[in-house]
């Protein structure tokens, strides 16, 4: 006979973000942040240890008036993070990069036109964000791989529920190795000022004082990690759901001008970051619940995006959407230090890899995604498209620049 315990553990697992961990939720999450919205949007899940929201209204509540989980003083790693992020992401700074950023993606375009094939992670959603960041940061290209692979260990390290004990010394070594590699770098652009993020951040201050080193490269490690891995999984991410769906990726390819508004689309419709942690500030109610201050609360930010009372259709890839304040990097204050280069990198990303690769199909047809369950992402992508038009296209594009 089950008894009353039994049942209650059996649905306490089965509306558990611990569901992510098996691959067929992990391949597609969205189910099951259906069932828990509609069940209890505000649930205590003994797995987690936290509050799990997946409404959006009440995500915003969360995303805005509750601390970051990273203590201490919120409001001072707030207001330093504004300042460093108004430095390294100005309008002036941005446009600037805008053609390189192009042109870097046309190259790693022309290393595979010729072949009429290619795995879309691996030859450039995976490298593409490494040659930004690095170009951005006035970091020297040359180590742009490395710095993906001491990033994708730090994402590995803050965006899993378990981790495997084999891995815990090469991620807190890669961890020691970024701090130590961006501290040297801070230091020689400290008294050699370059163009670059760090030398903004150098130069940046909150209320009159400027950021302690210790501080700088922090928050430098936080914007690799996110700079990397964030727009990697939004491009890869972003092209399987249009390949799936022709009609959108036609819509992009012929009017190139809707890139923006695609891209806030994309990152609406499978969100880099799924859900953030927060703590109650103190004994709030939310969702009919009450938390306790201090208590762990979890915002699904991609159960938010799909929620039917927020958007029209939520489970529907629409490029054009216009309303669409998605919450895929945060809510006000409490943003993701990355947002601006992702949102740079994809848009540039979508319109280069759709204008220089006519009729791009896919041949993967069940990805490997990724066993993060706090960022969503893809490992290998293969895809095919007519190589005569993409090498004639390489040669119009050289011509021009001679």
């Amino acid at each position: 006979m089950t008894t009353l315990r039994q049942t209650s553990r059996k649905n306490e697992a089965e509306y558990s973000l611990f569901q992510q961990l098996k691959p067929e939720v992990m391949a597609d999450p969205y189910p099951l942040y259906r069932k828990m919205r509609e069940h209890e949007p505000v649930h205590w899940d003994p797995y987690m240890a936290s509050w799990v929201v997946t409404t959006y209204a009440e995500c915003v509540t969360v995303l805005s008036k509750y601390q970051a989980a990273r203590t201490p003083t919120p409001e001072h790693l707030d207001a330093m993070g504004r300042s460093m992020c108004a430095a390294a992401f100005s309008p002036k700074r941005m446009e600037l990069l805008r053609q390189a950023i192009e042109d870097s993606a046309n190259d790693l375009v022309d290393k595979v036109a010729a072949s009429g094939k290619m795995d879309l992670i691996r030859d450039f959603a995976s490298p593409f964000p490494s040659v930004v960041l690095a170009t951005l940061m006035g970091l020297p290209v040359t180590d742009c791989m490395q710095l993906k692979k001491w990033a994708t260990d730090v994402s590995e390290l803050i965006g899993n529920f378990e981790h495997n004990p084999d891995r815990i010394k090469q991620l807190v070594t890669s961890l020691e190795e970024i701090r130590d590699y961006l501290t040297t770098m801070v230091t020689v652009q400290r008294s050699e000022l370059r163009e670059g993020v760090l030398t903004a951040m150098l130069e940046a201050d909150v209320n009159g004082v400027g950021i302690p080193l210790e501080d700088l490269v922090a928050n430098a490690i936080l914007m690799c990690a996110g700079g990397l891995e964030e727009p990697g999984n939004l491009i890869g991410c972003g092209m399987y759901s249009m390949l799936q769906r022709p009609e959108q990726l036609t819509l992009l390819r012929e009017h190139p001008e809707i890139a923006a508004t695609a891209t806030e689309e994309l990152m609406r419709f499978e969100s880099p970051t799924q859900h953030t942690g927060r703590l109650a500030p103190e004994d709030v109610a939310l969702g009919g619940k009450q938390i306790r201050k201090g208590q762990l609360v979890t915002a699904v930010v991609a159960a938010a995006n799909r929620d039917p009372l927020r958007f029209i259709e939520p489970d529907r890839l629409d490029l054009q959407r216009a309303d669409n304040r998605h919450l895929a990097f945060g809510w006000a204050a409490h943003y993701c230090i990355g947002a601006p280069l992702a949102r740079l990198t994809g848009q540039a990303a979508f319109r280069v890899l759709l204008s220089r690769l006519p009729e791009i199909t896919l041949v993967t047809t069940k990805p490997e995604w990724r066993g993060m369950a706090a960022l969503r992402g893809i490992v290998s992508l293969q895809v095919e498209f007519d190589a005569q038009a993409a090498t004639a296209l390489q040669g119009n594009r050289l011509n021009v620049q001679q």
